[in-house]
Parts: C-alpha cells; structure tokens; sequence
C-alpha cells in the first residue's frame, strides 16, 4: 500500500498537454453495431443534416467527418500521465463521496473532478488559499479538473437569477447570495488550483426550443471569451464548453466560436439532461466532427457503460458522472454481462442473502477479491457505511477497467472486433433477466 504525503504547492506548477501518439489503425465504420446505435447511421445522419444546411446562410464551415472515431490520446500534468479515452471520478466538495484519495489512486485514476460552485461555499477560497489549493488540502496526487457551476444553473433554477453580467444564487446553506460570473469562476479555479478548469457556461435545459437554445448558447459564447481574456499567471488548462440544446446547427456555431478562442480543450455540455439517449447519440455524432482533433473532447455529465462506450467511439476522450458512486451508495451496482445481461446487481435483493460468490468474479478490485454478496447485502441491510465504500470501490473500478480495455482494443490489428467483444462483456442490454 502506497502513502501519499501532502505534496507542496510548486509540485503543482505544471502545463497540462494532450497528445494523439496512436491513430487508429484500419479502423472500419460501417460494419460496427453496437446495440441500439449503429455507426453508419450516425454517420448518414451528419451528412443529411450537413446537405441540409449547406445552402443555408448560416451554414458551418466544411468538417471531416472522419475525425468522428474513437482514438487513443494522453493528457500531461507534469509527471501525472492519464491515457484516454477515460473515466473521472466526482469529488464535488473535495471527496469521492465514501472513498478516501488512497482508494481512488488505488483503482488507477489520476485526474478527478470538484465543483468550483460548492467548493466556493464550502471550504471556501479562504481556506482553499491558506491550504494552497485543493491538492494539497485533500491530499490528491493527482490532477484535478473543476466544473464552473454551469450545470448549477440549470439545476438551481428556482434559486438563481440570471443576465449577462452572470448568475447569482440564494447560498442553500445559509440563504445568503451567491453571484458568478466568468471572470470570478476563474479566480476561484485559479485558488483552487485546477489543472483544467471548464469555463462558466448556461447548460441549456430540455426541452428548449430552437430560439431559446439559440440565445442561451450565445450568451455562453460571450461568457467563454470573458473567461478567455479573464485568465491569469495561475490559470493552467481551459476548456470551452459547446452549447446548443439538440440542435445540430448551434451546436456548430458554438463550437466554431469556441475554436475561435484556441481553448486547450473543449467540451461537449447540455446532454444527458432528460433527452432520450438515441436523441443525445444523434446531437453527439453531428457535434463531434466541429471539434478540434489535436485537443481534449469531454463530455459532460456521463458516466454509464453504454454512454461511455459510445461516446468513445465517436471520439470523445473524457467523461464524468456522479451517477455510479450515488447508485452504489444506494445498492446497485455495474457488473459483467457475464454476472448478468443487464449489466447491473442490486446487493439489497433477498437473494444475495446466502451467496458466497462476490459481485463479478471477473472484477480485480479490493471489494470482489475480499467479500462476498452475502456480507455486502448484510452491510446494506444493516445501513453499516463500509458497505458504501466497497460497493463504490466496485462500480469505480469496473468502469476504469471498461475504458483500460477500450483503448487496448483500438491497439490491435482489427479493432472493430475487438471493441465489439468489450461492449459485449460491459455493457447491458434491456433483456429480462434474473432479478440480481
């Protein structure tokens, strides 16, 4: 077991770079069927909605899309290395919710997130500044990327007001008001110390009409090129983030603007906010090809197997969710198809009471090589908190695992088959199944 001594703050004083050192190699579109997401449709539906638009005065400029594609990358902290296509944990106040940084560096992560909207009320850039940063003050060796708090502005809408200047908050610990905007989103990452910090944007809610989605990616236009021109000598990495509801057309012009402003990556925000997940593939797959190919691709907010998978393959290179740490604090579990079609276990169903088997006997982590289902339920039923540790140590594992295996599929010579045998062994299907 490694200890991780409080590292001192220059440790810190590191530039954050992205490399493609392996293209994919033959890789073939066309007969790549994933479940309910065929490729070549996807494909087919960016160049209908390209010829649609060509003759449009608004029209975007010509895109490639052959850069939409799964691809192997790496981002650079100083001497933290993180491959992608990858996975990152959720520590919104400075924690991965029941996990201590120990277990996450453990599992193989190197780069987390926080939340810059409650870390700003709670420590507080205070103490954040005292301790000098958030590294040092959690004790994580790892990187660190923040969110802004533009998702808060579509999840605290009932308390938030907001104009071009920014947005203002009533504080949900104490009443008292909150206010943002680009140029302070940015002093606060600066103390956080973030190695990427995500740019304050409005995540723009479903449904929204065309002009409503047209008007709140604009004004997230105008607010990523004042936290462009608003960084300082601390400011590391900066992602924009891509707006525009599901419409393919503004969602090219943001990322048009975006380019604009050279970003160090961007990030594809305003999916997986209640659109059907056919509806979110088809806004991805027309997104995607408007990136830049030799920067970061992130998107926002998802942290399922087959959204994971999926992305990937149509060239994202990041995500995030706090949806698998809350669903294994709350008993369920991702496991192998192989544990069950599905996909997923529920520990607090009766018939674990008496299982000696772990969650997936395939699974190399501290829970599945220790504990059976049965002690796991028992620790449920009796609401014991290490069972929150161990069900989390799990899902966060088997989801690191999944995109380790994904980027060695897309080493071999014929890739296809080999991504098709990880999806087939991840990722779920909604056949029924036994109730475990």
């Amino acid at each position: 077991m490694t200890s991780f001594p409080h590292r001192s703050l220059a440790v810190f004083s590191r530039d954050a770079s992205f490399s493609l050192p392996l293209p994919p190699r033959g890789f073939d579109k066309t007969p790549l069927c994933t479940g309910d997401l065929r490729l070549a449709d996807l494909w087919r539906e960016f160049e209908n909605q390209e010829a649609k638009r060509s003759s449009s005065e608004d029209a975007p400029e010509a895109t490639d899309v052959e850069q939409v594609g799964p691809r192997l990358g790496t981002l650079r902290f100083g001497d933290i290395v993180v491959e992608t296509p990858t996975f990152m944990p959720v520590g919104t106040v400075g924690s991965v919710k029941a996990l201590s940084p120990h277990d996450v560096h453990d599992i193989g992560y190197r780069l987390i997130l926080g939340n810059t909207y409650h870390l700003n009320l709670r420590p507080g850039v205070e103490v954040l500044e005292r301790f000098g940063g958030l590294h040092r003050f959690m004790g994580w060796p790892g990187a660190l990327l923040t969110d802004s708090g533009g998702f808060q502005v579509m999840s605290l809408a009932k308390i938030r007001k907001l104009d071009e200047q920014g947005v203002s908050f009533a504080n949900h610990l104490n009443g008292g008001k909150v206010v943002l905007t680009p140029e302070s989103v940015v002093g606060i990452q600066d103390t956080i110390d973030s190695d990427i910090q995500m740019v304050l944007d409005e995540c723009t809610p479903f449904p929204a009409t065309h002009d409503e989605a047209r008007a709140s990616m604009e004004r997230s236009m105008r607010w990523a090129r004042r936290a462009r021109e608003g960084r300082s000598a601390r400011t590391r990495a900066q992602f924009g983030i891509v707006q525009g509801g599901m419409y393919g057309d503004l969602r090219a012009r943001s990322a048009r603007a975006l380019r604009e402003l050279d970003f160090e990556g961007l990030a594809v925000g305003g999916l997986s906010v209640g659109e059907p997940k056919a509806e979110m593939r088809r806004v991805l797959a027309a997104t995607v090809p408007h990136l830049p190919h030799d920067k970061p691709r992130y998107l926002m907010g998802v942290g399922a197997p087959d959204d994971l998978f999926d992305g990937a393959l149509l060239g994202i290179d990041m995500f995030d969710c706090v949806m698998p740490t809350r669903n294994a604090r709350n008993g369920t579990v991702f496991v192998r198809t192989a544990v069950n079609p599905t996909g997923k276990l529920h520990v607090k169903n009766a018939v674990h009471k008496d299982a000696e088997i772990p969650l997936d006997p395939g699974c190399r982590c501290y829970t599945c090589r220790h504990f059976s289902r049965a002690y796991l339920r028992h620790l449920f039923v009796a609401e014991e908190l290490l069972v929150h540790r161990l069900l989390t140590i799990h899902s966060l594992t088997l989801l690191f695992d999944l995109m380790a295996e994904f980027r060695e599929a897309l080493r071999f010579d014929k890739p296809w088959e080999a991504l098709l045998d990880v999806r087939a062994r991840y990722v779920g299907t909604s056949s029924p199944a036994a109730k475990v």
